[in-house]
């Protein structure tokens, strides 16, 4: 069964009153696969904190020291960038970090065949030296270097259908031949970046793969665009390891982005990303949870995107 990742640390990360990633958002997820009846049957995996080494795997240490510096002076927000703190905020990003590289760890030793990670604080937009976005360290980053790492693991496929563009997964793997990082996004929108002129640059040229789409954008150009452009890189990048942002903020009716897509097309994104990890990867799939601020559209995408994790039948 689908290992799932989920534990009350992660809700002591709060932004603010009426900050979009409010801890709710994990709350809500999980009601979901509550009252599905699945998450009695997911094994759990526990969260633990990173430790400095683990961090700077992908960032750097003076980053590092940023970020527990501005906690711990009770900033309202990091000095790097757009991403509010509070006192619990360290504990949660660490045990993201952490954990995550735990589902890492039970999926790659088969004790799971594939995992879903409720997180928070986000990661994607959090480069090697700054936290933004709502987020302060990469955590699906460091689930890949920590795979390639501890496993000796060779090739990372990093798919990102958040609404949002991962500019700091694109940046801390740009140069880098070992990580397929694929994104649909919309643009313009935040951050700004993943043209699709940006396809990585020395070893990593053509290793970055940006499918940006205008407001409005839904099945055809997403889904399109993982089956038309994904699926035949991926065949021929063969990763060793499928990693997925999910960001379910490319929902139709999120607050905070203008796709529309629908459940059943969240399901039909995991189906195919599974059929990637089926071919190469030993079906080894780990997925992180990312944007999603509509708490009844987060709650009821990712149930699709578990229930096919799970192999069981999905109701949109």
């Amino acid at each position: 069964m689908t290992a799932l990742l989920a534990d009350p640390v992660f809700k002591r990360h709060i932004p603010g009153p009426g900050h979009p990633d409010r801890p709710e958002r994990a709350d809500a997820v999980l009601a979901a696969l509550d009252r599905a009846g699945l998450a009695q049957h997911m094994p759990r995996i526990p969260p633990r904190a990173a430790t400095e080494d683990e961090l700077a795997l992908c960032h750097t240490r003076e980053y590092i020291k940023i970020v527990k510096r501005d906690i711990a002076a009770r900033r309202g927000d990091l000095s790097t960038g757009d991403t509010q703190i509070n006192d619990g905020s360290l504990d949660a990003a660490l045990a993201a970090a952490g954990g995550v590289m735990n589902a890492v760890d039970a999926v790659v030793e088969r004790r799971a065949p594939n995992a879903f990670c409720i997180v928070r604080p986000p990661g994607h937009h959090a480069t090697a030296d700054r936290g933004m976005g709502f987020c302060l360290f990469n955590n699906v980053a460091l689930a890949a270097r920590h795979a390639q790492q501890r496993y000796g693991i060779e090739r990372v496929l990093i798919a990102d259908y958040d609404v949002h563009h991962g500019n700091g997964t694109q940046d801390i793997f740009y140069a880098d031949g070992s990580v397929l990082f694929f994104s649909t996004h919309q643009h313009p929108w935040y951050p700004g970046t993943g043209p699709a002129e940006e396809t990585g640059e020395g070893a990593g040229e053509g290793a970055t793969i940006n499918r940006p789409f205008p407001a409005g954008s839904g099945r055809a150009e997403i889904l399109g665009a993982f089956q038309n452009v994904l699926l035949p890189a991926a065949r021929t990048f063969r990763p060793d390891l499928v990693l997925v942002s999910s960001g379910f903020d490319s929902r139709l009716d999120d607050p905070l982005g203008r796709f529309t897509l629908a459940d059943s097309d969240f399901a039909g994104l995991t189906a195919l990303l599974m059929e990637i990890a089926e071919e190469t990867a030993g079906g080894r799939l780990v997925s992180v949870l990312e944007g999603g601020y509509s708490l009844e559209g987060l709650a009821s995408a990712a149930l699709a995107h578990v229930r096919t994790l799970a192999g069981t039948a999905v109701q949109s």
